[in-house]
């Protein structure tokens, strides 16, 4: 590939990356002039691609999108990157699966050897340490519920209650705010107008309602971003240096009530829950496990493994 070929590549893929560049920060990410920046983007509206350009001190440049748009092209990081995600989009999401491989042999196609080799390098296999837990979304819900955050408008849906899933209740009414995974799971971040305040629900167990509500100007978060939110709204805001995590085999609701309000509990089946606690030590962490009368299995880390092997060799001289 000539250098100029390389550089209109890398500028087309800078474009695709965000709405807006400044001249001036294109220059100084390509290494080029300024000039060298007008004249490939001439060449790129010369290869059919909408840069649009506006003028003034700071002027730049922006890729519109269109139906005249000639076939994305994708350097090699982001070929590799797509491929690898179109290997584990069917984790979580139902509904994609032939779409997605469809998508993955037409991406490998277009490729050149050298990198069709690397990708078929990546063979990727998801093992999922909450695969027993795991529970996948249909795509039409996620879609229908993602244009109502991206539209900014209130949300209606059935949600279906863990605790009585036959109990009817009115559809909950939300200002939808983001699509979330964690361990496994999609939720939706959102304000609650009934409640008012933030909930998070379980995408699964919603059942969205047309048409959507009234636009609204979006709130901002309890916390700096929604990462943070959905980590503290877990695990809390303890700041002890322990955290594990074990399968019990009681009810969820019998285990929260005595858990402590900084410990994370979730429901597996009718008869069993994943608990989430928190401790100075490993051994104090173990310990408190042990209080629940039932039966239970360590998920890990492997700190908390080691520390009942020794917690239980302890009790067990002791007990002799």
């Amino acid at each position: 590939m000539s250098e100029t070929s390389a550089r209109l590549l890398a500028l087309l893929s800078l474009l695709q990356a965000r709405r807006d560049w400044p001249g001036a920060l294109l220059a100084e990410r390509l290494e080029v002039s300024p000039r060298t920046v007008r004249r490939d983007v001439d060449r790129l509206r010369d290869l059919g691609y909408p840069v649009r350009a506006s003028k003034g001190p700071d002027g730049g440049y922006r890729l519109d999108a269109g139906a005249d748009l000639p076939p994305l092209l994708f350097d090699d990081d982001q070929a590799i990157a797509v491929a690898v995600a179109l290997q584990t989009a069917t984790t979580t999401v139902t509904g994609i699966e032939e779409g997605a491989l469809r998508a993955l042999a037409t991406v490998r196609q277009v490729m050149p050897a050298r990198l069709r080799q690397r990708v078929d390098a990546l063979q990727v296999t998801t093992v999922d340490r909450y695969a027993n837990r795991r529970t996948t979304v249909d795509s039409e819900k996620l879609i229908a519920i993602g244009m109502a955050v991206r539209a900014q408008e209130v949300l209606r849906f059935d949600y279906a209650s863990p605790g009585a899933p036959d109990e009817w209740v009115p559809p909950r009414k939300v200002e939808p705010h983001h699509l979330v995974t964690w361990g496994g799971r999609w939720y939706l971040v959102g304000w609650d107008l009934e409640r008012k305040d933030w909930r998070t629900f379980r995408v699964d167990r919603m059942t969205p309602k047309t048409p959507t509500g009234p636009r609204f100007s979006q709130r901002e978060l309890p916390a700096p971003d929604v990462a943070t939110y959905i980590s503290s709204r877990f695990h809390g805001q303890d700041q002890n240096p322990c955290k594990g995590e074990a399968i019990l085999q009681a009810k969820a609701s019998d285990i929260a009530q005595w858990a402590g309000r900084r410990a994370f509990v979730e429901e597996i089946t009718p008869t069993s829950c994943r608990l989430v606690l928190s401790a100075w030590s490993w051994t104090g962490l173990a310990a408190t496990f042990g209080m629940f009368e039932c039966d239970l299995e360590f998920v890990g880390p492997q700190e908390l493994k080691d520390a009942a092997a020794q917690l239980a060799a302890r009790y067990q001289e002791a007990a002799s």
